[in-house]
């Protein structure tokens, strides 16, 4: 236990600044599901379709920048901080690139939408809203490689600020344009979506300038101007970032699969679904951001080469998320149904919505135990089996069994929310089983 204490806080300290940086992320879809659900039952139909085929974009972009963390963290870990800033010139060209192709792939999917067999009553709010979102996701790009990369240098409270700077921002113009308060226009979910557009700008624009001009990344700024954009050094980025943005798509793939086959059934079960994964994303959000504090632990140690305090950080950080998961089951437990009022008014929705906290209690554990160890492993850059394990859970057995759950066996939205627990639990083991892999395998040439 002596041992693992310095690991412990350690972790917690990386860590806290994402917490509260991803606690304004949650309060942020609190405020939009809240605000947008109290407008009308369509709107949040309508949000929630096109926010889960929008979360596949968002993780995928995100999983890619995370590419990024780990070879900052073990440039860092040596000190050589001009080294970092002149990786982070080549890693924003790939992200770009690889954004580009995402954007446009969605720009084609807009033309499609009404043939992905959602209600026909929330299509003309579906379109808008969808225009807009696609417009933001530049946005996020930039704002998630510069932010991996800050975190990298373990300045993870700048990415924290600006974030909550930016939800405050968004909440703000939500009530306004949402609702049409004062001079503003009533543009309902429409509002919520440029609300989200101008946040994100902001977000983006406040990152840039810090890396920029605060004088702690002077020496970064250095190796910045003294670097080219190299062909190599771009792949290299891309082998390290790609795997981990598949392995981050798939699972994020299975939750807007998971939505569309909601949809299939109704309104009333696609509101509902949107609710819960809201709600669930206080325990996903927790876990994610711990994970990512013990993945830069893990990374610097790398850079160091001393696995044996790589295993050290890495058990710390599965005994922290595993106490993560429990509370998070029992909030879901006692206070679901409070916080599903705080999302719908409407009863149908609510009713269904209570049928869904055991399955999301359920899966906690799992979602928790596969963060922590495919952290673990990206912090290692042995990076490539995320595919395979990713596509295996997500693909083979979360999604099938979704669809067997929902419909062939008759569970309806609780057996597509059940199939949730098979995929995490699948991924689990399989991310631990390659990280202990990794670790023997360098532990054994030491």
């Amino acid at each position: 236990m002596h041992s693992l204490l310095p690991h412990y806080k350690a972790t917690l300290r990386l860590g806290l600044p994402i917490a509260i940086g991803q606690i304004g992320v949650i309060v942020m879809g609190f405020a939009d599901t809240m605000m947008v659900g109290r407008y009308s039952t369509d709107s949040l139909a309508a949000a929630s379709f096109v926010n889960n085929v929008f979360t596949l974009v968002t993780f995928l972009i995100m999983g890619y920048s995370y590419g990024l963390t780990p070879i900052i963290g073990a440039i860092t870990g040596r000190g050589d901080k001009q080294a970092a800033g002149a990786t982070l010139k080549q890693a924003l060209v790939a992200n770009s690139c690889f954004g580009a192709v995402l954007l446009g792939i969605m720009t084609c999917l807009y033309f499609f939408v009404d043939h992905m067999g959602q209600p026909d009553e929330i299509l003309p709010l579906v379109r808008p809203y969808y225009i807009v979102i696609l417009v933001s996701m530049v946005f996020v790009l930039i704002f998630n490689a510069i932010r991996q990369f800050t975190d990298g240098t373990t300045d993870t409270a700048t990415g924290m600020w600006i974030l909550l700077a930016g939800n405050v921002i968004n909440i703000v113009l939500n009530y306004f344009l949402i609702y049409g308060v004062g001079p503003f226009p009533e543009w309902g979910l429409l509002g919520a979506g440029i609300a989200t557009l101008v946040a994100r700008v902001c977000m983006a624009v406040a990152l840039i300038l810090t890396v920029a001009f605060r004088r702690r990344y002077a020496p970064f700024r250095e190796g910045w101007h003294a670097s080219k954009v190299s062909l190599s050094e771009v792949l290299h980025i891309n082998r390290k970032s790609l795997p981990v943005s598949l392995q981050m798509g798939m699972e994020s793939g299975a939750f807007t699969f998971s939505a569309i086959m909601a949809g299939w059934i109704g309104a009333i079960p696609l509101a509902s679904y949107q609710v819960m994964v809201t709600i669930g994303t206080l325990g996903f959000l927790f876990y994610y951001s711990f994970g990512a504090g013990m993945s830069i632990r893990v990374a610097a140690f790398v850079g160091q080469n001393d696995w044996p305090r790589v295993r050290l950080a890495a058990k710390a950080g599965c005994h922290l998320l595993f106490i993560m998961a429990t509370l998070a089951c029992l909030t879901f437990y006692f206070f679901g149904e409070t916080l599903i009022r705080f999302f719908s008014s409407d009863p149908a929705v609510i009713a269904t919505a209570m049928t869904l906290i055991f399955p999301l209690m359920l899966y906690q554990y799992g979602d928790a135990m596969q963060i922590c160890f495919a952290n673990a492993l990206r912090g290692t850059s042995q990076v490539m089996s995320m595919m395979w394990i990713a596509f295996v859970s997500y693909f083979v057995v979360n999604i099938p069994m979704g669809y067997v759950l929902g419909f062939i066996c008759g569970f309806g939205i609780r057996g597509i929310f059940l199939a949730f627990s098979l995929g995490l639990f699948t991924a689990a083991p399989l991310f631990y089983y390659q990280f202990r892999r990794v670790q023997r395998a360098h532990m054994a040439v030491q």
